[in-house]
């Protein structure tokens, strides 16, 4: 059984950082692209950042120049570098492992920016 287990969240002031882990289990991690998303309250679930197999990064326009996504395939780990952070940022955030025939999500960490 595929699990993923997301760390790091928190409460940071604007303009602080964070970073967020995501471990992976079951499953041979670095075949699959893998995913970071948020959902704030009131709002959809939306696209963060994505990193492929091969290490090809995404990011949605909100947080480009801000945030960094990275995976140490050796830990079976995604990461998510978040700088400068702003009051908007805070969401749950979940991590999320896919493929052509799989798709896995985290249970989700809080991310809280307020001063």
């Amino acid at each position: 059984q595929v699990q993923l287990v997301e760390s790091g969240g928190g409460l940071v002031q604007p303009g602080g950082s964070l970073t967020l882990s995501c471990a992976a289990s079951g499953t041979i991690f670095n075949l699959y692209a893998m995913g970071w998303y948020r959902q704030a309250p009131g709002m959809q679930r939306e696209l963060v950042s994505t990193i492929t197999s091969g290490g090809t990064s995404n990011y949605a326009d909100s947080v480009k120049g801000r945030f960094t996504i990275a995976r140490e395939n050796a830990k079976n780990t995604v990461y998510l570098r978040m700088n400068s952070l702003k009051p908007e940022d805070t969401a749950v955030y979940y991590c999320k492992l896919f493929g052509a025939i799989l798709e896995v999500w985290g249970q989700g960490t809080l991310v809280t920016v307020s001063s």
